[in-house]
Parts: structure tokens; C-alpha cells; sequence
């Protein structure tokens, strides 16, 4: 770096970085050497077991291209080629890693804190200002590895994975942050480095070549794909067109490969005894449904793999029903229907779909659901609804049921939400709001009170118009004594949300003064 036709005041620079790096080297803290040393146990443990993964990537990828040398013989050879030259470069830092470490037990309680001189590897790379031939040859082999696997692995490489790889072990000359100039990457990543730093970085290039064999695998093979091709693996589905079918009628449906593969021919394939036809990796079947109840679905589709049939054993079952002769319909209520509401009602016909089903009645609509209807019954005590559905052979078959048309209820009036009789002091009465409360009824309705009656004993009845205690209710409580009982009566509500319907007087309530 101070060398070669450089200017004084550049030479002065470069010397000052390297005496920065070489202060930063011995003053470099226990506390660090011992991270690096972690560092590095970890990216070690970390390779071996990649190392596992990528074995055994490589032996299914061998067993594959025997059993189908057309898709995998090829592409095997390449992996091989690549294979040996990783396991080259790899023992080659390894190497170059044991003997920087000679003389330290790695297993030794605070060992990382001794390497931290950096004289071993500035030795071996460096030869004064400049890199030496051991140092050369480190980075040949960086750069003969990239340009191998690109030599090797060709159209069967994607692109991108090829600029993944390169930008992976690149040696560009980096820009030094400390001395604002450009420098040699070995330079830049070595020099005056503690020697457990530069083996920690020994170790993550290692790392780099391991990851490279997953990719490379990934990428050609879809190692996903491989670990899940042999026949063995499949699963067969029996898929009926639907679950139930009714006496008389014929099942029909498929079998199919869990793993569906469009190339796959089976040998054979027997259904309840009875020899299909397969094609495309799946096979059609009719037979007779048989009688009302559970039945099951047996066979094998059967494959030729490494000389030996595979048998895959087919299981499933499905349930006859007897042709429906009645329709399901219900109040989704109660057995009756209110005047002037709308009653939702669900209609269905077993084992025919919604669109095959129609229902009519007075005042009857469809929902936006399957199913769903809602009656809103007019005069009269009694509505029929009737139901049609279509069965597969477009024959018709029908129902119908009557209901019950009842009134609402009349509410009750209450006093603060409560009714009946109850007692407290003129104050209370005087702030309270007249409420009506329908109790027990099977739809949520509101009502709102828009007339009633006051009385207090001995005087006349107020009329008042509204759900509050008016100026003149006050003025005859005034007059009430303790015992007394107000009555509330003749009490006027409307239904909130609903017309066209007239609700009866709502039940008086009783306030006796305390």
C-alpha cells in the first residue's frame, strides 16, 4: 500500500491506515476476540449440518435419475462436477484454517482471547506492501470456483442465480471508509486482522460454498419435488360428485393421486372389484349406488417403479339416501307466524340444491341466502306454504305445511324499565320516562309511547301526550300522600321499524308513593 509510484502525502496515508488497523488489532477487547470465536463455533456447527441437507439432496437426486435417467441423468452429472470442485475449495480453507490455528486447543475455556494477532495470515498473504503468492493463489481459487460453477452448471443455472453466485465470492477492490481511498479485498479483509477474526471469516466463505450447493440443487431440481416424487409417497383420493347419492341412482366420481402428476399411466386400477380405465394420473368409475346406507370404496391403482409393482390401496366410502318425499320446513321462530312481521323461514328439500327449490305462499319473499324466506302473513288464522323441489331425473316432488297466524301481544307499561306495581318517592316518578316492554316474545321489538293516562286518587286524569311526567302530573302528585297508587294507564305505543300495523294499549303500571 505504501509502495509502487505513489505520491509522499499518499504513501503518509496508507502507512497511517495500516498503523490505525494494527492499534485497532492490540487494542481489540476480550469481550470481541471471545464473539468472534462464537461466531465462528456457530457458522461451523451451521455447515455441518448443511452439509447433511446437501448429502442427502444428492442421494435422492442419485436414485431419481436411475429410476427416470430422461429427466435426471443429465442435470446429475452436472451436480457431481459441481459437488467435487465445492468439496475441493472447501478442504482447501479447511486446510488453510487448521494451520493458522496450530498450537490452540479450539476446545481451551478463553482461547479466542489469545488469537489476537494478526502476524499469521499478514505472513501468508502479504509480503510487504504487497500480496504475496500464497496470497495470489487464495484468490485465484475465489475466482476460479465462481467461473467454474458458471462453466459447469450452464442453461441448467438460472441468470439470476448465476449473479447471486458471482456477487457471493466477488474480490472487487473495496473503498476504505478510515483512509478515503481504494483498496485490495484481501487487503481490505485480512490485513492486521486478529487471527480468530480472519478464521471467523475462513469459515462464513465455507458457508458461502455450502449455501451454493443448496441453491444450485433448489434451483435445477426443485428439491421440494425430489423429496416427494417416489410413487411410494402418493396418496389416492376417491372424490364422489357428491357425498349422498339417492337409491336408484348411479355414483359417479374419480380417484385421483394426492400428488397429481398429469405423466403419470398407472399399470391397472380396480374399483369394487372392477377394472377401470386410468388416464392422466386418474380414473373414472360408475357402478349401481345400492341400497339406503354406507358403503365403502375399495381397490388399487398400481405402477411399475425399479422393476416392482407399487401398489396404492384405495379407500373412501359414501352414503345412499331414499329419495325425499318430504320437504323441511320450519319456522325459524316458532310453529306460528306473527301478522305484520316479517317471518324469516328456512326451506330446504333434502338432497336437492336451493336453485332446484321453490317456495310460495301469501305474502312470501325470497332472502339473498340459500334457503332463506320470509312470510309476512296478512288476514285469516291459518297460511300454507308449499314447496316444490326438481330431483336429478327432473322428476318433481312437493310438500306443503300450515301455520298459524297470531297477533302481537300487547306490551306492558313500565316506569323505568320495570313494570307491574312498584313503589318509591314523588321525586322519582316526577323524572321518570313511561316505557313499554314487550316480555317473553320471540322478536326483539322496540316500542315507543306516545300517549298515556296519569291518575292520582281523588283527582281527575291527566292526558299526556309523550313518554315523560308533564307540568300538570306534577302538580296533582303534589297533592298525593304516602300510600297512594298512581295509576298509568291507556297507554298508546307504536312499534319502532314496523308499519302498516297498530299495536294494542300497552298494560297500565302502578307507582304507590313512599
Amino acid at each position: 500500500m505504501a509502495g509502487g509510484k505513489l505520491t509522499p502525502r499518499q504513501k503518509m496515508i496508507n502507512l497511517m491506515y495500516l498503523v490505525f488497523i494494527a492499534m485497532l488489532a492490540l487494542n481489540m477487547s476480550k469481550e470481541v476476540l471471545s464473539a468472534f470465536g462464537i461466531l465462528n463455533k456457530k457458522i461451523v456447527e451451521s455447515n455441518q449440518l448443511t452439509t447433511k441437507r446437501n448429502d442427502e439432496a444428492f442421494r435422492q437426486l442419485a436414485d431419481q435419475a436411475k429410476d427416470q435417467p430422461g429427466q435426471f441423468a443429465a442435470k446429475k452429472v452436472k451436480v457431481d462436477k459441481i459437488r467435487t470442485l465445492s468439496k475441493e475449495f472447501y478442504s482447501y480453507i479447511e486446510d488453510m484454517k487448521n494451520a493458522s490455528s496450530t498450537g490452540f486447543d479450539l476446545n481451551e475455556e478463553g482461547v479466542y482471547e489469545k488469537m489476537d494477532k494478526g502476524d499469521y495470515f499478514d505472513n501468508l498473504f502479504f509480503k510487504g506492501d504487497k500480496v504475496s503468492k500464497a496470497g495470489q493463489d487464495f484468490l485465484a481459487r475465489i475466482a476460479n470456483y465462481s467461473a467454474k460453477i458458471k462453466e459447469i452448471g450452464g442453461s441448467d443455472i438460472a441468470e439470476s442465480e448465476l449473479n447471486k453466485i458471482q456477487d457471493r465470492f466477488a474480490t472487487n477492490p473495496v473503498k476504505s471508509k478510515n483512509a478515503g481511498t481504494t483498496v485490495s479485498w484481501i487487503d481490505y479483509n485480512y490485513k492486521g486482522f486478529p487471527l480468530i477474526a480472519s478464521i471467523t471469516k475462513l469459515s462464513q466463505l465455507q458457508a458461502d460454498v455450502k449455501t451454493t450447493e443448496s441453491d444450485i440443487i433448489a434451483g435445477m431440481f426443485q428439491t421440494s419435488l425430489i423429496s416427494a416424487a417416489s410413487l411410494k409417497k402418493y396418496v389416492a383420493i376417491v372424490v364422489p360428485e357428491k357425498t349422498a347419492f339417492f337409491q336408484g341412482e348411479a355414483v359417479k366420481g374419480k380417484v385421483i393421486l394426492g400428488k397429481y402428476d398429469p405423466d403419470l399411466v398407472a399399470r391397472s386400477v380396480v374399483v369394487n372389484g372392477q377394472s377401470v380405465k386410468a388416464t392422466a394420473g386418474q380414473a373414472e368409475f360408475s357402478f349401481g349406488a345400492g341400497a339406503v346406507g354406507e358403503h365403502e370404496i375399495t381397490g388399487s391403482f398400481d405402477f411399475d417403479e425399479r422393476g416392482e409393482v407399487v401398489r396404492l390401496p384405495i379407500t373412501g366410502n359414501y352414503v345412499v339416501v331414499p329419495k325425499p318425499n318430504s320437504a323441511n320446513i320450519s319456522a325459524d321462530k316458532m310453529n306460528v307466524v306473527y301478522r305484520g312481521l316479517p317471518n324469516p323461514m328456512t326451506i330446504s328439500f333434502a338432497g336437492i340444491t336451493d336453485n332446484l327449490v321453490t317456495a310460495s305462499a301469501p305474502g312470501m319473499s325470497k332472502g339473498s341466502k340459500p334457503g332463506q324466506y320470509s312470510l309476512s302473513p296478512g288476514s285469516g288464522t291459518e297460511v300454507t306454504v308449499s314447496v316444490t323441489g326438481q330431483l336429478p331425473d327432473k322428476t318433481k316432488v312437493s310438500d306443503k305445511k300450515v301455520f298459524r297466524i297470531k297477533n302481537i301481544p300487547a306490551p306492558a307499561g313500565a316506569i323505568g324499565g320495570v313494570t307491574g306495581v312498584q313503589k318509591g318517592a314523588k321525586s322519582r316518578l316526577e323524572v321518570s320516562t313511561v316505557t313499554a316492554e314487550l316480555q317473553d316474545f320471540v322478536y326483539d321489538l322496540r316500542y315507543d309511547v306516545t300517549r298515556f293516562s296519569f291518575k292520582v286518587p281523588g283527582q281527575a286524569a291527566v292526558i299526556v301526550n309523550g313518554n315523560k311526567v308533564d307540568a300538570k302530573c306534577k302538580a296533582a302528585l303534589a297533592r298525593a300522600s304516602k300510600g297512594d297508587q298512581i295509576s298509568i294507564f291507556d297507554i298508546k305505543t307504536k312499534i319502532v321499524g314496523v308499519g302498516g300495523i297498530i299495536p294494542k294499549d300497552a298494560a297500565p303500571v302502578i307507582f304507590e308513593i313512599q
